[in-house]
């Protein structure tokens, strides 16, 4: 009766264990990372007796954690990348939505722009007219900024949430190094009685860590693991936690870069920060914002260098040659502003360089690295994009040269370069913030054109002259104005006389003609240039459009068409009262179909048209990948939860199934005394 009682009695503990088990399945069915648990029952050893083994009753082994270690790693795996697609996805639709936006986009902004340019050419005289004109440029002005200003806002988000990520990065580090510690010293380890709470605690601090930043997770002695990065690089080691941190980038202090802080080591493991929420903070960062920056940039100086050159060569209400439009591309500060010294350069940290703008339409978008090598003097420079070797060769001594590139040249300004020194060269990066607008009255829009010609009375062939096409009025290899244009309001080595006489091979030629020296002694007027066959039939070009072409290179060029008389005459002068000449103000309204960019393939509007595409492009890819990666999380989850989650259905079942159990072995008990009290009773 005794082992009866025993029997009775072990099947009551084990299945109120097996009840209390069910019963904590049931209250943490919705804990994150709670994996199912099961008693695991044993037949306890029997009782050999001459008629055979009698059993003793049930005993528990264990308290079985349900969990397949594969399938949390998938889960793991798959967070990483969802972690990582659901941030990209978030900051690429933010830029989508502000470039692509009516009003916050500069789509409109040009258009209007340029379209008041065209309202103000059919009546250049009309204030109104040019007062809209300087409206519409404020309006392009603002959205160049305003755009900006919106690029410089997220990349301080980004870089809060950085930080961010990085201390909630900390708190899960340290909560598993502290789950290490915990579960190598949980009573029992070493016969194999796992501590299954702990256990899934650290599994769910491990996936939210995997969230973050793409782990490799790798079991060890005690039941411990270890944490690292992709590359190796450890961030857990048994109950030691590494520490990861921010700091501004040494390359470009606009930035953030990630930093490992161990055994007293501080680390750059910027470039191993992969997938996750902080691995797509970084794509983003690198893959779409920075360029968005530069093709901003590359629109904004593009417009502003065509705009201003053919601003400049015009001429206002008031007789005045056209100034600067937009702000100076080529400003002193905007050249030294282009280059960035690196942090970690060598004293005495004293290298000058400037970028200049030497051609908008060649310039391309994008950034690159000048860094030193040797003794100092020899360089290389590199293209961030793709990390290839573009220019290399050695400074002179002194070293004041010029690196040239499509579209603009490094200007090596002076200083002392030491091995290993490094600068950031971005032409173009922050071009849209320093827009601005130079004209600040009606009068002063040059919509005129400050030359025209006129055709002498006394002609008698059928020679024509063209109202001439102005090229500059600066010489580009010194700055200065042209001699026809160092007077203002007056051709300075005018009027100029085009005169036909007889010689050459075809007949007719034409000389130009300074104005006299003497008046009334027409041998006293110098030729300008040398004396030129015309060709009837074809288009003559009076003057060259090579400014390196001498005397035949004014600024200006003209075109001869029909069949001139010796005698004849044309005479090229100062456009004086010519406020109703809009020939100025046509090419500058037609700047806005005109191929300006990219090497004279785009125009302003399919330059930005071509940043909204890419933009569009990677957020729909991102989309897509989200998509995928959601629905790749979402299987390998329901696989997970198929071994480890808790089935409400089945642990009722199994309530009642442990419940009949439990009250059966009551019964064994209440029979055994039942038996021990009739044996009583027989001694009575």
């Amino acid at each position: 009766m005794a082992g009866l009682i025993g029997i009775g009695l072990s099947g009551i503990l084990g299945h109120q264990s097996a009840l209390n088990t069910t019963g904590n399945n049931i209250t943490n069915a919705n804990t994150p990372g709670y994996s199912r648990q099961e008693v695991v029952f044993e037949t306890q050893q029997g009782q050999r007796t001459g008629a055979g083994t009698i059993g003793k009753g049930v005993s528990i082994v264990d308290i079985r954690r349900l969990a397949n270690e594969f399938l949390v790693q998938q889960v793991r795996e798959d967070s990483t990348l969802a972690g990582e697609q659901q941030t990209l996805n978030s900051e690429l639709s933010r830029l989508d939505n502000l470039l692509g936006g009516e009003t916050t986009g500069l789509n409109n902004a040009l258009n209007n722009f340029f379209a008041s340019l065209q309202n103000a050419a059919e009546d250049p005289a009309s204030l109104p007219q040019r007062q809209l004109v300087l409206s519409e440029a404020q309006q392009v002005v603002n959205r160049f900024q305003a755009l900006s200003q919106e690029f410089i806002q997220q990349r301080e988000s980004i870089k809060t949430q950085m930080q961010q990520g990085a201390k909630d990065a900390n708190t899960l580090l340290n909560s598993i190094a502290d789950l290490n510690l915990a579960i190598s010293e949980s009573p029992g380890l070493a016969q194999g009685r796992m501590p299954n709470e702990l256990l899934d605690q650290r599994d769910e601090k491990l996936r939210q860590l995997s969230e973050l930043v793409n782990i490799r997770v790798t079991e060890t002695e005690g039941s411990q693991v270890n944490v690292s990065l992709s590359n190796g690089l450890s961030l857990v080691v048994g109950n030691n936690a590494a520490q990861l941190g921010t700091r501004n980038n040494a390359e470009d202090l606009t930035r953030l870069e990630f930093t490992l802080s161990t055994g007293g080591r501080t680390l750059n493991i910027d470039e191993q920060i992969t997938g996750g929420k902080l691995g797509g903070l970084r794509r983003f960062d690198n893959e779409a914002l920075k360029p968005a920056f530069d093709e901003l940039g590359r629109i904004a100086i593009g417009l502003a260098a065509s705009v201003n050159h053919q601003h400049e060569i015009g001429m206002d209400l008031e007789g005045d040659l056209g100034g600067l439009f937009f702000n100076d591309i080529n400003d002193l500060a905007v050249q030294r502003s282009r280059v960035v010294a690196n942090a970690n350069n060598q004293l005495p940290k004293d290298g000058r360089l400037a970028v200049e703008i030497t051609d908008s339409t060649k310039l391309p978008a994008g950034s690159w690295t000048l860094q030193f090598s040797g003794d100092g003097s020899s360089f290389e420079l590199i293209d961030k994009a793709t990390g290839k070797v573009v220019n290399q060769g050695r400074l002179p001594n002194p070293v004041q040269s010029e690196i040239s590139m499509p579209g603009f040249n490094i200007r090596i300004e002076g200083g002392t370069f030491n091995a290993g020194d490094k600068y950031l060269i971005q032409p173009s990066r922050n071009a849209a913030q320093s827009m601005g607008l130079q004209v600040n009255r009606e009068e002063d829009l040059a919509f005129a054109s400050p030359i025209r010609a006129t055709t002498g009375e006394q002609n008698v062939g059928t020679g024509k002259i063209d109202q001439g096409t102005m090229l500059d009025v600066r010489s580009p290899f010194t700055g200065s104005l042209l001699p026809g244009f160092q007077t203002a309001g007056e051709l300075a080595n005018g009027p100029l006389t085009i005169m036909f006489e007889a010689g050459g091979s075809t007949g007719i030629r034409y000389v130009v003609k300074g104005p006299e020296a003497v008046p009334g002694d027409p041998s006293s007027a110098p030729t300008i240039g040398s004396p030129r066959e015309y060709t009837g039939g074809n288009i003559n070009l009076v003057f060259s459009s090579d400014p390196a072409a001498g005397a035949d290179y004014q600024g200006f060029q003209f075109k001869l068409t029909g069949q001139p008389a010796v005698g004849d005459t044309f005479e090229i002068n100062y456009n004086s009262n010519g406020v109703s000449d809009n020939r100025n103000a046509e090419l500058l309204a037609a700047l806005g179909t005109a191929n300006t960019l990219n090497g004279k393939s785009q125009s302003f509007t399919e330059g930005y048209a071509g940043l909204v595409e890419d933009i569009g492009v990677k957020t729909r890819q991102s989309q897509f990948d989200l998509s995928a990666g959601k629905t790749l999380l979402e299987q390998s989850t329901a696989q997970r939860e198929s071994v480890s989650g808790v089935n409400l259905d089945e642990e009722a079942g199994r309530l009642i199934q442990y419940q009949a159990a439990y009250n059966a072995s009551a019964q064994v008990i209440s029979v055994a005394q039942d038996l021990f009290n009739t044996l009583l009773q027989t001694f009575r």
